[in-house]
């Protein structure tokens, strides 16, 4: 495993994932910045944080906890993108391009998870 968190490319990618959202949802209405613009970059935000905060657990249980955290909150961003996208505040190019950074995010973490979940059986 990784010495740091930072090392952990899941961690990476979800960190360009939740810049790429920031300014995703600059150009959302003034309208829901207290709406979907917040719940939107508090789940984003809560990614690679879940990660992080995993990474400095003392046991796998409890990063693989926080990594199935983290992945929790994926799900939420993925579905927040698809409300913007129904309400037009997101376009199909930057939704596709998004939700495949959503995508890659989930196989980091469902491998990494798999991954732990191994070296813990093996040890048994």
């Amino acid at each position: 495993m990784a010495e740091s968190f930072r090392d952990l490319v899941v961690r990476q990618k979800a960190m360009a994932l939740a810049t790429d959202v920031y300014c995703l949802t600059e150009r959302f209405p003034r309208s829901e910045l207290y709406g979907l613009t917040n719940q939107l970059r508090r789940a984003v935000v809560a990614v690679p944080s879940d990660i992080a905060e995993g990474k400095g657990r003392l046991s796998k249980r409890e990063f693989i906890q926080m990594l199935a955290r983290a992945r929790g909150s994926l799900f939420e961003v993925v579905t927040q993108l698809e409300i913007g996208k129904n309400l037009q505040f997101v376009g199909e190019s930057d939704f596709a391009r998004v939700s495949e950074q959503c995508a890659a995010v989930g196989r980091l973490l469902n491998g990494l998870i798999r991954a732990i979940r191994r070296s813990l059986r093996a040890k048994s």
